[in-house]
């Protein structure tokens, strides 16, 4: 199990989410963010709701620091700047967990479509984008964060995970596992 999990963009709707259940199961999160402040106050709203964990909040590159697993829980549209402005941060230590989900919204801010990625997929730019050393890996598509964030929801979900080292794929696996309800799913490579 890795000794602290960083979520960056650990504010928004599926990295609270996966923060709260992370800490449920006793995993140790820093939450990230561009904004120090907001993390600091999602922090203190996880530790509200899941009394017994222990979540920090800090400044994205300051927050992967420490960090086994770095899970990246931002929009696509966000994808890239954070990557560029997390180069000096993230190390060959790192095994970063791209989230991102390449959709178009629309002036709701609903999700009306799927973007074609020019690499083949959201993880494959990531994998581009990331420092040389740093392993990459692909998950939580598939889990809602509505459900992942009403603690009272008992989850019944797989998590698909594709990455082109098995290694890096049974490291987020054995944290996947400790959260009651979900699965992990070796899914190839990326």
């Amino acid at each position: 199990m890795a000794s602290s999990i960083c979520i960056v963009g650990g504010t928004g709707a599926l990295g609270f989410g996966l923060a709260l259940r992370l800490g449920l199961a006793g995993v140790p999160v820093v939450i990230g963010s561009r904004d120090a402040g907001r993390a600091e106050e999602a922090a203190a709203r996880a530790a509200e709701q899941v009394a017994q964990a222990q979540f920090t909040g800090r400044e994205n590159a300051q927050a992967v620091q420490g960090a086994e697993i770095v899970i990246l829980s931002v929009p696509f549209r966000s994808q890239s700047e954070t990557l560029t402005n997390l180069r000096q941060a993230l190390t060959p230590e790192h095994l970063l967990v791209d989230a991102t989900v390449p959709l178009a919204a629309a002036v709701s801010g609903k999700a009306t479509r799927t973007l074609g990625v020019w690499q083949g997929s959201a993880a494959q730019q990531a994998d581009e984008m990331a420092p040389e050393g740093v392993r990459v890996v692909s998950a939580f598509h598939t889990v809602s964060a509505a459900l992942l964030s009403d603690l009272e929801h008992q989850l019944d979900e797989d998590v698909l995970i594709c990455g082109d080292r098995r290694a890096d794929k049974q490291k987020l696996a054995e944290v996947v596992d400790l959260i009651p309800g979900l699965r992990a799913v070796d899914c190839g490579p990326l």
